[in-house]
């Protein structure tokens, strides 16, 4: 049933401002059919969706906010720091049960703070290595599981190529820089937190993760500008037969289906130091500003995402750029389309998550990236994570 056919009779239409990441190739052209389809669904609801890259949104929201011009809606990864600041509305205020009660629970617990969920999941993607099958075959070793393997193949694939082909992707960009730091430091049994979910930035688990990372830059592993090379980049290197292993989310092959790329690659667990790989879960959100809106307005909000989850509508969004789905209905739909799609909700459901329920975290984001992309320039590793250890924690 598609939702908003009571607005029909409003004499006046009613405006819905939307801030979308940008996340392939197809986004902003779905969202402009989204756009058409759901006003002529809903004629009395302007719905005005602005698609922004996600090297931007960032800097692009915070300008909306600070010139009291906060959208109605917005899609993107952090949510902390808004909440903290009084700036979003409960999720439940917005969003009607039925589309509610479609959501992962696990996927509703990341958006909790003091025991309200304050954002929706959009969609999902979770973490594996990708490796060009024929590179290896050619250089006569197996895919790494260990971080020795990684360096030892590593090596063998620069001696074999000299350059033509980089081992190993690495992107320390905003795009990427914090899910570099998770995959390093959550493989050698650090992370963000303790155990206790207070900040552990500095740990000596996470600079000894950090120093290896490093390390196989400075050793001619990787791609060579990995501080202004992002992860498309990398994917486009990679499609090109030009990196012969890297870590991606499961949304590549849809992008080199797309690009018309044809390699014969793999899929294995991202290297480990430690007895068990770990994988990255990523989950972007959909939140709603506190406007001060009407029943009215906030109805049309409410119709807006009883459109955007209609279950085939929204596995088409997340089938387009190959993410996992955010609601069981979702799932159902994907996996009898792709049963290998069924087996990376598995994994995402293992995955860990950033701890965006902190309201630190956007500053925690931005911090690990700097400290990767200073110490590439030769800064101390353990210095900067104690200073930025220091800013965050106190």
């Amino acid at each position: 049933m598609v939702a908003g056919s009571a607005y029909a009779e409003s004499s006046d239409k009613i405006s819905i401002s939307v801030i979308a990441a940008q996340y392939g190739q197809q986004t902003a052209n779905w969202w402009k059919g989204f756009e058409k389809d759901f006003e002529k669904d809903n004629p009395n609801i302007d719905l005005n969706v602005d698609v922004v890259s996600w090297n931007d949104i960032y800097t692009a929201v915070n300008t909306r906010i600070a010139n009291n011009q906060a959208p109605d809606i917005l899609n993107i990864d952090v949510f902390a720091d808004y909440q903290a600041d009084g700036l979003l509305l409960p999720a439940k205020d917005y969003v009607s049960e039925e589309t509610y009660s479609k959501m992962y629970e696990s996927f509703l617990d990341q958006s909790v703070v003091d025991g309200t969920v304050w954002a929706i999941p959009d969609l999902a993607s979770a973490r594996a290595m990708y490796y060009n099958a024929d590179i290896l075959k050619e250089v006569g070793v197996e895919a790494p599981k260990t971080w020795d393997d990684l360096k030892n193949v590593c090596k063998a694939i620069k001696d074999h190529y000299n350059g033509e082909v980089y081992p190993w992707g690495i992107d320390l960009t905003t795009d990427e820089g914090q899910a570099a730091f998770a995959y390093y430091t959550w493989n050698n049994g650090g992370g963000f937190v303790d155990d206790d979910n207070n900040w552990a930035l500095n740990s000596d688990k996470n600079v000894e993760a950090v120093e290896f990372e490093i390390g196989l830059i400075k050793d001619g592993y990787t791609n060579t500008d990995p501080a202004n090379e992002t992860r498309y980049d990398l994917q486009d290197m990679f499609g090109a037969g030009k990196i012969a292993m890297m870590i991606g989310p499961n949304s590549i092959p849809a992008y080199l289906k797309e690009g018309g790329y044809s390699i014969n690659y793999e899929v294995a667990p991202i290297p480990t130091n430690t007895d068990t790989s770990v994988s990255a879960g990523v989950m972007d959100r959909f939140m709603c500003f506190d406007n001060g809106y009407s029943d009215e307005k906030l109805k049309a909000i409410s119709t807006f995402f009883d459109y955007f989850y209609d279950d085939q509508r929204y596995s088409d969004w997340v089938q387009m750029e190959g993410f996992l789905p955010a609601t069981k209905t979702g799932g159902e739909i994907i996996a009898k389309a792709d049963e290998s799609m069924a087996a990376w909700v598995d994994i995402v459901g293992s995955s860990k998550f950033y701890p965006t329920a902190k309201a630190e975290w956007a500053d925690v984001k931005q911090g690990v990236i700097d400290v990767e992309q200073n110490a590439l320039l030769g800064e101390d590793v353990k210095g900067l994570l104690d200073s930025l250890q220091s800013e965050i924690a106190g």
